[in-house]
């Protein structure tokens, strides 16, 4: 479908590999012929809460893979990490012994890394570190992080060995050594509540002409962004439309451990569920709008009722043009609640 939404301003909340799938399809639409002749602002705000430090260096995955991603230089069968990468580093580590073994930096993107760790020992907050790195890739948006805070999310697992038969683990470590295979029993983000906005969200949200969930995880990526004290607020206040797209078909999450995470907090793996996390804007939520894929068509009547705008359509990210058509899909049910 053709959408006559046309918005100079954008705001989208990334998570990694999803979220960067998804900002490839938002400007593939707006490169396409019979788009606007201007291209838009986009301004992406990412999740640095899977950020982790590893042998001595800052470590920010989603930040990274949206900049990769966008930038040309990602390893797109893996969907991370860069391209013709190498892993001498790693098994001169690993020869030494030396921990964690399971998180493997591979040798170009080790020079990410440690051109971010000397910037910020230098003193420079992660805003102004990434936008340096991006003065390399170029990815075409404006990249930021959600806080210049530091914030890492922590999962509880089950421990029998421990007095409290549970244990904390990094979410690296749940993802990647566990494989995200044990249940998560809680989801904790260290450092969130005294976390601000990095520099440039708050007035990025109410500047915007829309903004956008993308198919990233509701919890450990959407979801810590929204906990940063002040975005939450700010979508709130937001005069732009905010619509969202569910990271859940059929009753799956189409990749990574979206089901794993919304268990630990008690919600249903379902699109409608998610919806009703997130919540309606009018209802002290920040959604005005949610997509749903086809194959969740019957679960639309539950978020209508949940007092958000919602359309069934395929939500496959097959392809940029496949993605693209999702974004003019979104922007369909932001044109129609714009002119409410």
């Amino acid at each position: 479908m053709t959408s006559p939404f046309s918005p100079a301003r954008i705001v989208v909340l990334s998570g990694g590999v999803g979220g960067a799938r998804f900002l490839q399809g938002l400007l593939h639409h707006h490169a396409s012929p019979g788009t606007a002749a201007a291209a838009p602002e986009v301004t992406v705000v990412a999740n640095t809460a899977d950020d982790i430090w590893l042998h001595g260096l800052k470590v920010c995955p989603d930040l990274d893979t949206v900049m990769y991603t966008l930038g040309g230089g990602i390893d797109a069968e893996r969907g991370w990490g860069r391209t013709d990468e190498t892993w001498h580093a790693k098994e001169e580590l690993e020869a030494y012994g030396v921990e964690p073994t399971w998180f493997g930096l591979g040798d170009r993107d080790l020079a990410t890394h440690l051109v971010r760790t000397q910037m910020l020992e230098a003193g420079y907050p992660l805003s102004a570190v990434t936008a340096a790195l991006c003065q390399r890739w170029q990815p075409g948006v404006t990249l930021l992080p959600m806080t210049d805070d530091r914030v890492e999310t922590h999962v509880a697992v089950d421990d029998a060995t421990a007095p409290s038969g549970q244990r904390v683990v990094h979410f690296q470590e749940y993802w990647i050594r566990l494989r995200a295979e044990v249940p998560a029993r809680a989801v904790v983000p260290v450092g969130i509540e005294e976390s601000a906005p990095a520099p440039g969200v708050l007035e990025a949200i109410a500047a915007a002409d829309v903004v956008l969930l993308p198919p990233s995880n509701p919890v450990v990526s959407v979801g810590t962004i929204l906990g940063v004290p002040g975005i939450r607020d700010a979508l709130r206040a937001a005069s732009a439309p905010v619509v969202g797209l569910s990271p859940i078909v059929a009753g799956r999450h189409v990749r990574g451990m979206a089901a794993q995470m919304l268990a630990a907090i008690g919600v249903e793996t379902s699109a409608a569920a998610v919806a009703e996390h997130y919540g309606a804007r009018d209802r002290g939520g920040v959604l005005d709008g949610w997509l749903v894929d086809t194959a969740d068509a019957a679960e639309v009547d539950r978020v209508r009722d949940a007092g958000i705008d919602v359309r069934a359509v395929p939500l496959m990210m097959t392809d940029e043009e496949a993605t693209a058509a999702m974004v003019r899909e979104a922007y369909a049910v932001a044109a129609a609640r714009a002119v409410r």
